[in-house]
């Protein structure tokens, strides 16, 4: 890994390494968490597009505040239900140079209730 670079940047580095060295040709579940909002999307690395997404910014989840972990939840089931309509029922998730605590983990946690396997 590079010098210079922080914390989190290593840790993202360190996740997305392990992710590619896996092999696996599953899309990929990429989580981005703001100080306002959540951002959730799947990722087809194969092809590099971005196949469902889902985030706190959509206007039926907008009235209520994106920096919550019941937001995040609803945010992990609206992607869920929109990944198996597109098809995908397994991923790779990629929680990026976030910790696995809180709003990331609930969102984790709601997509596999709603029937995404990671």
């Amino acid at each position: 890994m590079a010098k210079g670079l922080s914390l989190f940047e290593r840790r993202r580095q360190r996740v997305r390494t392990t992710l590619r060295a896996k092999g696996n040709h599953r899309p990929r579940l990429s989580v981005h968490r703001s100080g306002q909002h959540i951002y959730a999307q799947v990722i087809d690395d194969d092809q590099r597009r971005t196949v469902v997404a889902a985030s706190t910014l959509e206007k039926a989840v907008r009235d209520k505040t994106g920096a919550t972990v019941s937001a995040a939840a609803e945010t992990g089931k609206r992607l869920a239900e929109r990944a198996s309509a597109a098809g995908i029922t397994k991923v790779v998730f990629d929680r990026g140079g976030f910790l696995f605590h809180g709003r990331v983990k609930a969102l984790a946690d709601a997509a596999r209730e709603g029937g995404l396997e990671f």
